[in-house]
């Protein structure tokens, strides 16, 4: 789980420090604070929405997601039938339904039309899960789109991504200036360039946190949802048969915050995880019942 983690984090501020190096290079410097704010929301949004629209294709060729297209047995006719019923319920369009193959519970669903989005499952949890809570589960993932979770998702990061490009700036020149002697020139000093870049990883880091605490929160609304297409107890029964994963799971890292189960971490590791302990998610279906 922690390598997943250090590679999201990694190919976040990858994306950052590039942006970075291209502002630089085509010289835009906090003296040009109107350029500066339209090219880091440029970058800073320009990645997170074309990430969003190629989240579905890009989820099922990494997990190698199967899209039943014509069901071959029972289970696949169950599983296209109640998709079908619990997306009518939430007001939604039939999203693709998908296998992959992987030992561990899980689910999950991504694209950026929420007429148009994908629900995919594992062999593991078409294997070790009743009827009941595969439902559940189901439900959980049609919320997500319902709620419109990947859009919004996508919308915050482009919003972090262009606070830290334009903070990292505009600290960085301050540090410049005082350790320049106060320049208050416009053309960036020597100290400039080497500050912005340990910014950037920094309000990187801290951009990262704000993203995985509001994944947290939208955990609990996709549970409360559910609830409502499947039952409170199928959802509460399907979130403790989660708990067989022992923290575990195969999703690529670009999917893995679309996931129902998520890692286990203390310490600050806790504050990079993208979905709470399934303790507390159980404890909020029973408070709210």
């Amino acid at each position: 789980m922690f390598s997943r983690i250090a590679l999201f984090l990694a190919t976040n501020l990858a994306v950052l420090v590039l942006a970075g190096i291209i502002m630089s290079l085509l010289g835009v410097h906090p003296g040009q604070m109107g350029g500066l704010l339209v090219i880091a929301a440029l970058f800073g949004f320009g990645g997170s929405i074309v990430s969003l629209l190629m989240s579905k294709g890009a989820a099922k060729r990494a997990t190698r997601a199967q899209v039943i297209a014509e069901p071959r047995n029972d289970t696949e006719r169950w599983l296209l039938s109640t998709v079908q019923r619990q997306a009518q319920a939430a007001g939604i369009g039939m999203p693709e339904v998908a296998v992959y193959d992987a030992p561990e519970i899980n689910a999950f669903a991504t694209g950026a039309n929420r007429n148009k989005a994908l629900v995919a499952v594992s062999t593991g949890l078409l294997r070790n899960m009743q009827a009941d809570e595969a439902e559940a589960v189901l439900g959980h993932e049609v919320a997500h789109v319902a709620n419109g979770d990947m859009v919004t998702m996508a919308l915050l990061q482009g919003v972090l991504n262009t606070f830290v490009l334009v903070l990292s700036r505009v600290v960085g020149g301050m540090i410049d200036n005082a350790l320049s002697g106060n320049r208050n020139s416009n053309r960036p000093g020597p100290f400039y360039f080497l500050s912005v870049m340990v910014l950037d990883v920094v309000f990187g880091l801290f951009a990262t946190m704000i993203a995985m605490w509001f994944s947290r929160r939208r955990e609990f609304r996709a549970d409360a949802g559910g609830a409502r297409l499947a039952g409170r107890e199928k959802m509460i029964a399907a979130l403790e048969r989660l708990s067989l994963n022992h923290g575990q799971s195969t999703l690529p890292a670009q999917v893995e915050a679309f996931g129902i189960a998520g890692g286990i971490g203390q310490g600050l590791r806790k504050l990079f995880l993208s979905h709470p302990p399934l303790t507390e998610r159980i404890a909020a279906l029973r408070a709210a019942a």
